[in-house]
């Protein structure tokens, strides 16, 4: 089901035009380890969330979640970092509640994401990032599903150990059009880092050259998608869960890593935005196997 030919065709063009575009030269990204001889990098997962009760209604709902990202950084002009990247996300749902809800859900998002200095301000940077998405719950997106997230921070890098940033997310046609972004990395040496940012706050401690230990946590409030429900199209469902866990990376050589993690997930809802409807989920555990290949 997930990789249908609709799919593996939009995967495929996409692919082709990033291996069209003359690579620039690798670029340190703040407060996140790079390294230059590397300008692609393809990031993949899928987690697993067993089935659990429901509140206020009969029933059960199970969760598997796959999603990848595809991403390639150049400089422009030899001057301008800029990093392209394309992800795909697959929600499978299976349930026997009494409200209707899709068997899947489905994300196709490009980014270009830019960082260049901030104006006269010594160790301060600029960071702006726009999405192009599509939220449905099948391959076959229509117009209605378009999106344009985006997101504009601040960036203060005063030492080699802190990096500070600040800014917004704005996503249109979202139940929240707008939500701060407040964050820090901190590395207080070279095994330990603090890495809490929105997207994937994390704590991290490098065993050796090969394991790396984590805790994780992470929230997924901005999900909605566009599905169709009874006889209604075009209709917002929100996804919503927080989770919180811990895991193991193995690092296999210079080009992949593989990690395996484990937790809970709590505050978690499926919800109709505009009609009538809401499934809320009990807490759970879920299982989750991420793969990085650098080339």
């Amino acid at each position: 089901m997930l990789w249908n030919k609709q799919k593996a065709t939009l995967t495929l063009i996409a692919v082709v035009v990033f291996w069209l575009i003359p690579p620039g030269r690798s670029y340190a990204q703040l407060g996140e380890d790079a390294d230059a001889a590397f300008l692609n990098k393809l990031d993949s997962y899928l987690s697993y969330i067993p089935s659990r009760s429901v509140e206020a209604m009969p029933g059960k709902v199970g969760i598997v979640e796959v999603e990848s990202e595809y991403s390639r950084e150049l400089k422009l002009f030899d001057k301008l970092p800029v990093t392209l990247s394309l992800g795909t996300q697959y929600v499978g749902i299976e349930d026997s509640v009494s409200v209707e809800l899709p068997p899947h859900l489905t994300g196709l998002t490009a980014d270009v994401e830019t960082t260049f200095p901030c104006f006269n301000f010594d160790k301060t940077y600029l960071r702006v990032g726009i999405s192009p998405s599509f939220y449905g719950e099948d391959w076959n997106f229509p117009a209605s599903s378009f999106r344009l997230p985006s997101r504009f921070m601040v960036i203060r890098a005063p030492n080699a150990r802190w990096t500070f940033l600040a800014g917004i997310a704005v996503y249109p046609d979202f139940e929240s059009e707008i939500l701060p972004v407040l964050g820090f990395i901190y590395k207080p040496n070279d095994r330990l880092t603090f890495n809490i940012v929105p997207k994937r706050p994390s704590i991290t401690y490098r065993l050796n050259e090969k394991v790396l230990l984590f805790g994780e946590g992470g929230g997924l409030s901005s999900r909605e998608f566009e599905v169709s429900r009874d006889t209604a199209e075009n209709v917002v469902l929100r996804y919503r869960q927080m989770r919180l866990g811990a895991g193991v990376k193995l690092k296999i050589n210079e080009s992949i890593g593989t990690s395996l993690s484990a937790g809970t997930v709590f505050n978690r809802s499926l919800k109709y935005r505009d009609e009538a409807g809401k499934v809320v989920i009990k807490d759970g555990l879920y299982l989750q196997v991420r793969t990085e290949i650098r080339f």
